[in-house]
């Protein structure tokens, strides 16, 4: 039971992301089916029909089954979380908000697997659909922030309902737009398809700037706490990737409503299916950050001990690089480790009660030896990812043979994670592996090596033996999944100033790798094509930038 209540915060945040991701795909499969598929069948011949209802069938189902998991498997949690920590009965804990609002959101996700049509659509199945997809939406809206709001409750419900519905308009229904962009049909289908589609996305867009208005007046309220608080971080973060997932949108845009009319489908219909899937990609990263933010209490909601302009500004301004490592054992430097001390003493003795939830990970009191081996750490693993930026550059040059290695320098980098990245743990600490597991940071950080081992080796048979196995695509994945780790990781719901700096310095890290994820894919799927070839110098420059945010970060 310790090891759950250690690693509920971490699990938590990836079952709900799991859950939001996979409500979005089939609350916007069902209104695909509605508002794009059907009226696209009715003007086909039959067997292409077939094929159209197949696509919105599937999705629906699949997507539906994904939802039953992660939303029962991210209610349980919450329940044993609430009986072990409250010690209340079960019945009680199954009255819990939470889970009530799963029930509906597991009910709503029946009802749209039953109703999935194999024929065609009629209009009493239609609108069934739209409206069992709405109310799924607005279960799942129950279990929200806004319920717990004293003031200004009902509004802020309507822009969390506007928002969600918005991503599954969007974001869920990509899924559908894939499977007809792929599907063995005339192009001028899957233009139809996705011209359709465009206004269901268009649609959706709008409803989720209209929620960000509602979230902005509600839960920010003022600009410093976008730097100020982890819900401000978070949301800003949240709103980079959006405006990524924005310029994706408006390239699938162009290729449909501009170059599919000029002729050839061989010129667009491969490059649109490439940035989609990149879309859906960058979207998954999207709903692990909404996920996130449901572990952080509102910035309104925080109104001391923010993080201060000059704060924000005097950690990131560059500084020269720790060349050398403090002894393990080392005492921090006497003037530092008093300031430490004081900033500790006071957070202890503060008179405004500390908020709680299991595996948070609060940040411990550290001394300046701790602070010196981390900035270390974090500016000797900036210049390994600086070589291998350079190297990949260097590599899409064509004229250094030897770069083409470059894969290899990820194993000094996992092998340095693995010593040096908690030096309280095995194999530098007296902590055993197994238990120092049940630390999430110590768990992401033991994963993110592993993954790096991982698509080291197959990026680097991949540059052996050419781009024609699946494990070419691992190492864009994985790329994704690190900055997917980076974004969902456990807050200190407390806000704790030092914590969140060391968050602000991260969530770009994490933002970088899901776009040099996403590049390194489209390079990967334009065999050759104009996109693939800047997309191929898009992602070592990524590498780059995260080098130069390791190489310079600074933690006092």
């Amino acid at each position: 039971m310790e090891l759950f209540f250690d690693l509920y915060g971490f699990l938590s945040v990836v079952l709900k992301a799991g859950a939001l991701a996979a409500r979005s795909a089939l609350v916007g499969s069902a209104l695909a089916l509605v508002l794009v598929l059907a009226p696209v069948e009715r003007v086909l011949p039959a067997a292409q029909a077939a094929l159209a209802r197949g696509i919105g069938h599937r999705v629906l189902l699949w997507s539906g089954v994904w939802t039953l998991a992660f939303t029962l498997l991210s209610v349980l949690l919450g329940v044993v979380a609430l009986v072990g920590t409250l010690e209340v009965s079960v019945p009680s804990a199954l009255g819990a908000g939470f889970v009530l609002s799963g029930a509906g959101v597991v009910a709503g996700a029946l009802g749209l697997m039953a109703l999935a049509p194999r024929g065609e659509v009629s209009a009493r199945r239609g609108w069934a659909l739209v409206a069992l997809a709405l109310l799924t939406v607005a279960a799942a809206t129950s279990g929200a922030h806004a319920m717990a709001r004293p003031e200004g409750r009902w509004w802020l419900l309507l822009a969390t309902f506007a928002h969600q519905l918005g991503a599954a308009l969007w974001l869920g229904g990509l899924p559908v737009l894939l499977l007809a962009l792929r599907a063995a049909w005339p192009a001028s289908v899957a233009q139809a398809v996705g011209a359709r589609y465009s206004g269901q996305a268009a649609a959706g867009v709008g409803l989720i700037l209209l929620g960000l208005l509602g979230y902005w007046a509600g839960y920010i309220q003022a600009p410093d706490a976008l730097y100020g608080t982890a819900y401000g971080a978070m949301a800003a973060t949240k709103g980079s990737l959006t405006l990524f997932l924005l310029l994706l949108g408006a390239a699938n845009w162009w290729l449909l409503h501009r170059m599919a009319r000029a002729g050839d489908p061989a010129a667009w219909l491969p490059r649109l299916r490439r940035f989609v899937e990149c879309e859906i990609i960058a979207g998954i990263a999207v709903f692990g950050i909404a996920a996130s933010l449901t572990s952080v209490p509102p910035s309104v909601d925080l109104p001391e001990d923010r993080a201060a302009w000059a704060e924000v500004v005097e950690r990131f301004t560059p500084a020269w690089p720790r060349l050398a490592s403090p002894d393990h054992a080392e005492l921090g430097i006497p003037a530092l480790q008093s300031r430490l001390d004081e900033e500790w003493r006071q957070r202890q003795e503060g008179a405004r009660p500390q908020a709680f939830i299991p595996g948070e990970g609060f940040l411990p009191p550290r001394n300046a030896g701790d602070l010196a081996w981390s900035e270390y750490n974090h500016h000797m693993a900036g210049f390994v990812v600086l070589l291998v930026g350079v190297a990949a550059l260097l590599d899409r040059t064509g004229r250094v043979p030897l770069a083409r290695h470059w894969p290899l320098l990820f194993l000094l980098l996992a092998a340095f994670l693995l010593l040096r990245s908690d030096p309280e743990a095995w194999p530098m600490g007296a902590i055993s592996l197994g238990e120092s597991l049940r630390d999430p940071e110590v768990l992401q950080h033991k994963l993110l090596s592993l993954l790096v081992v991982v698509f080291a080796v197959s990026e680097w048979f991949v540059r052996l033996r050419g781009k024609t196995s699946a494990a070419a695509y691992v190492f864009p994945l994985a790329m994704v999944l690190g900055g997917f780790l980076l974004l969902t990781h456990t807050h200190a719901i407390a806000n704790i100033k030092e914590a969140l700096l060391v968050e602000l310095s991260h969530l770009p890290l994490g933002v970088l790798a899901v776009v040099a994820g996403c590049a390194r894919w489209v390079e990967l799927r334009g065999a050759g094509s104009r996109e693939a070839r800047w997309a191929g110098w898009v992602w070592p420059l990524c590498m780059v930038g995260i080098a130069m945010l390791l190489i310079f970060y600074r933690e006092a």
